[in-house]
């Protein structure tokens, strides 16, 4: 049974990796392989799903498309324009935007919001856009891994460690990952002054977006201050952080169609959940759930221990210099799902605490996505809107920022999280 869940489990993969356009089918399919060979005991499927996860992520979604049709996002990146003297600086100022936007927002929607405000400059200053298309991209991939909600990663993570929204500011009395990804965003930004240090043409004001309606800002901010106060109460239910993202979306949606009177609006807010990924995770929770059933996770665990001879500094640094490697060229989101135990299971072997190892993992499976155009969602999207624009960008082009930015704040991670957490 344990080679078949093997041979089963690479050629998920595989195919993953082939064919990433259907791979949430692939990912059902696998899971359904599983249980018909008796892998996985039809009894357990359902709860081998975090629903809690699948509940933030859809909830997040929601919220984050009714803010964003708000225009609020459009409006904050224009007060920054109004304060920034020259395009190294909007540049700049414009990545920092998109870093603080995605600690709360999905990556892809982030770019989606600012990307168009780098374009408007651009525009107006007879200049082209890709610098700023690619640093507004990397940027809010690496902030990605800073909160809970931040990315499908740091959900993942905080479903399989139990871990809630202020655990990723301070956990288990220590800095979190919060502080680890900012001083990583810390190093990229001296980067980025760097590749951009001749980039000194003026900017001017672009005018003020008018935002006419608050209430999904304060759905956003609201969604952020439930997760902080569930954080704090005893005997929840486990899924009470999708529980609160799934009823904030609702209390949107029954606004929007009481003040509307338009049944679409509900069904375009319905939309723009991504049900692709959301599917894709559910296959996912359950093959992982299967090799772990088989045994299969305790003997890559193993593995692990053994190539390290035990030593913990070989295993964390294989960890995240791996990630770096793999997420350069794959999507992170089944890397990580798929990982989180197979960390467990290391820990446990070795004996030690395994929140070295989840941090390592995160570190480099989110911050390395940034060292390749097609290693982040954020960027493919990033370069589809050049692309739109008249701009093909080539990989040369975009690793010329990529590469220096991901070093930069994947070496400052690893040694932050290793002097913290060794």
């Amino acid at each position: 049974m344990k080679t078949t869940a093997i041979a089963l489990f690479l050629l998920t993969y595989v195919l993953l990796l082939i064919f990433p356009k259907i791979r949430a089918y692939i990912a059902l399919l696998s899971a359904l392989a599983f249980v018909l060979l008796g892998i996985m005991p039809v009894t357990k499927v359902f709860s081998s799903v975090d629903w809690n996860v699948i509940m933030m992520i859809a909830g997040t979604m929601g919220i984050v498309s009714l803010f964003i049709e708000s225009k609020m996002p459009s409006l904050l990146a224009d007060l920054i324009i109004e304060k920034t003297p020259n395009v190294k600086w909007a540049i700049v100022s414009l990545s920092l935007f998109a870093g603080f936007i995605s600690a709360f927002v999905d990556n892809v929607a982030t770019v989606l919001m600012v990307a168009p405000v780098a374009v408007t400059i651009a525009k107006k200053l007879k200049i082209s856009p890709v610098n700023s298309i690619i640093a507004i991209s990397v940027a809010s991939n690496l902030q990605g891994a800073a909160t809970l909600v931040g990315d499908t990663t740091s959900i993942l993570l905080g479903g399989h460690a139990g871990m809630n929204f202020l655990d990723f500011f301070v956990f288990q009395g220590k800095p979190g990952m919060f502080w680890v990804v900012q001083a990583g965003a810390v190093a990229s930004t001296f980067v980025l002054l760097y590749l951009f240090r001749k980039e000194n043409l003026p900017v001017q004001s672009l005018g003020r977006t008018e935002v006419t309606d608050y209430f999904p800002s304060v759905l956003l901010a609201g969604m952020v201050l439930l997760l902080i106060l569930a954080s704090f109460l005893g005997n929840m239910p486990k899924t009470i952080n999708g529980i609160i993202c799934i009823s904030l979306f609702v209390i949107g949606l029954i606004r929007n169609y009481l003040i509307r009177k338009d049944g679409k609006l509900i069904l375009n807010a319905l939309k723009e959940i991504d049900y692709f990924t959301i599917l894709l995770l559910a296959g996912l929770f359950v093959v992982i759930g299967s090799i772990t059933e088989a045994g299969v996770v305790e003997d890559i665990s193993k593995l692990f221990v053994k190539v390290s001879k035990d030593n913990v500094f070989v295993i964390y640094t294989l960890v995240v210099w791996a990630s770096v490697l793999l997420s350069a060229f794959i999507d992170n989101i089944p890397y990580v799902a798929t990982m989180l135990p197979v960390m467990a299971g290391t820990a446990r072997i070795i004996g030690i605490d395994p929140t070295l190892l989840y941090f390592g993992l995160l570190t480099g499976a989110t911050l390395g996505g940034n060292l390749t155009p097609i290693g982040a969602s954020a960027n493919i999207t990033g370069l589809g809107i050049l692309r739109k624009e008249g701009y093909e960008v080539s990989v040369a082009e975009f690793m010329k920022i990529g590469i220096p930015f991901t070093l930069a704040a994947v070496l400052t991670g690893y040694v932050l999280v290793w002097l913290l957490w060794a």
